[in-house]
């Protein structure tokens, strides 16, 4: 299995929201075992990534219960996330927009 893409437009909101020193690297590495483990749901990784950093809104401990959410159900990060409508590229565009 290929090793999961973080785009260069989610690697920056994380890196803006997770300064802390090493914090953005353990946000990239949960994010690439969670879409591996969700790839089954057939969503974009993206999508799903982009929603867990959303939920957390820089928040570590967020973050994690985010992580804890998508395990249980992958529409209900979506949902949380601001990205489980049809609007979905729209919303994600704005979000990650630099």
């Amino acid at each position: 299995m290929a090793e999961v893409v973080i785009s260069a437009r989610l690697h920056a909101r994380i890196e803006r929201d997770f300064p802390e020193p090493g914090a953005a690297k353990g946000v990239e590495g949960a994010l690439r075992k969670l879409a591996e483990e969700l790839q089954d749901s057939r969503q974009d990784p993206e999508r799903l990534m982009a929603a867990a950093v959303l939920i957390a809104q820089g928040d570590v401990g967020r973050f994690r219960r985010a992580v804890g959410i998508a395990r249980q159900d992958w529409r209900d990060l979506l949902m949380g996330g601001g990205l489980g409508h049809e609007d979905w590229p729209r919303v994600l565009d704005e979000e990650l927009s630099a």
